[in-house]
């Protein structure tokens, strides 16, 4: 025989009949959820994000906003500044990290994660590299966001000639300085990249351009028959193996008395005798390599572009990532014993369930 237990049973102003007392539903975590032998229209709640889910016959949804909030770790990287004209590399775009104690960029220590909710929409920016110089300053990277982090577009390299435009630009990294003894790198942000190197010229004739600053050391200053290199980048275990980015590029020169400077390890574009200066490497935010100049060809060669930046998150396994607007990941989310991770390479929104 069937029972039905209950203090009082009253009708509201509409005559409906009402209980008073709430009605609890039964909670679980995801994983007892996930484990459980479903129907479609089952109802409890999750007790890891505070919602009410309902199964729909082949997965479970969240029926509210979570109240629960979880931690998010994040590395972003803005795009590479491109790479000067007879001048300086591009400076790497700025590199912010909040994963397991690594640094961030230009020295700055390890950032706080983020606090986020479940079912909320963050927008999610992917800066592109600055495209190389094929007259003189070359352009400054775009800027990568996630949430409430922004990293600047690397700084892009100077060129050939004297004044403002052979200087390097100022950026998450600093581009080089092209030509001219007195020609100085850019300079780096606090907490996301370093200075670009400062160009030099021999007897007024053999030019020089330093290499742009990368995310974990400054560009190279460039000396007597040798361009400047770009500086290193920085290494981070955010997608569980160890990867460089953020490298600066190498600064180029006049090749009848210059070498070429090489790309800083994470992306540097180096500086071409004969072509034009290589781009960083996409996802890296590396900065583009310089255009030298033939001298026995009498060529001016263009700079490289810089290399587009990434976001990188990391969050608890127990979640999953919903991308949106146009975000995108060639690998798509990856788990990492307790945590998962994702490499998001275009712009647009994420959420989280």
């Amino acid at each position: 025989m069937s029972e039905l237990k209950t203090n009082k049973i009253s009708t509201n102003d509409q005559n409906n009949v009402a209980i008073d007392n709430a009605l609890q539903i039964k909670g679980y975590t995801a994983a007892e959820r996930d484990a459980l032998t479903s129907v479609a229209g089952d109802v409890i709640y999750n007790e890891d994000d505070g919602t009410i889910d309902f199964y729909n016959g082949s997965s479970w949804n969240a029926t509210s906003a979570g109240t629960f909030t979880f931690t998010v770790d994040y590395l972003v990287i803005a795009g590479g500044g491109g790479g000067g004209r007879l001048g300086g590399g591009g400076g790497a775009g700025g590199y912010r990290n909040s994963y397991n104690n690594e640094t961030s960029g230009g020295g700055g220590n390890s950032e706080t994660s983020l606090s986020l909710s479940p079912l909320t929409s963050y927008s999610v920016t992917v800066g592109g590299g600055g495209s190389g110089a094929t007259t003189v300053q070359a352009n400054n990277g775009n800027n990568s966001t996630f949430s409430s982090i922004t990293s600047l577009g690397g700084g892009g390299g100077g060129g050939y000639g004297n004044g403002t435009t052979a200087n390097g630009q100022s950026g998450g990294s600093g581009g080089g300085g092209g030509y001219n003894t007195s020609n100085t790198g850019g300079a780096g942000t606090a907490n996301q990249g370093y200075s670009g190197g400062s160009g030099y010229l021999v007897n007024g004739v053999y030019a020089s351009g330093g290499g742009g600053g990368g995310a974990g050391a400054a560009g190279n200053n460039a000396a007597s028959g040798q361009a400047g290199n770009g500086g290193n980048g920085l290494a981070s275990s955010i997608t569980a193996t160890s990867i460089t980015r953020g490298g600066g590029g190498g600064g180029g020169g006049d090749t009848r008395g210059s070498t070429p400077g090489s790309g800083g390890t994470g992306g540097g574009g180096s500086a071409n005798s004969a072509s034009a200066g290589s781009s960083g490497t996409a996802y890296t935010g590396g900065g583009g390599g310089d255009g030298s100049y033939n001298g026995s060809g009498g060529i001016f060669n263009n700079g490289g572009a810089g290399g587009s930046g990434v976001v990188i998150l990391s969050y608890p396994s127990t979640k999953t990532i919903t991308l949106a607007g146009g975000a995108s990941s060639s690998a798509g989310e990856q788990t990492d014993g307790s945590r998962k991770y994702i490499q998001i390479e275009t712009s647009g929104t994420v959420s989280f369930a």
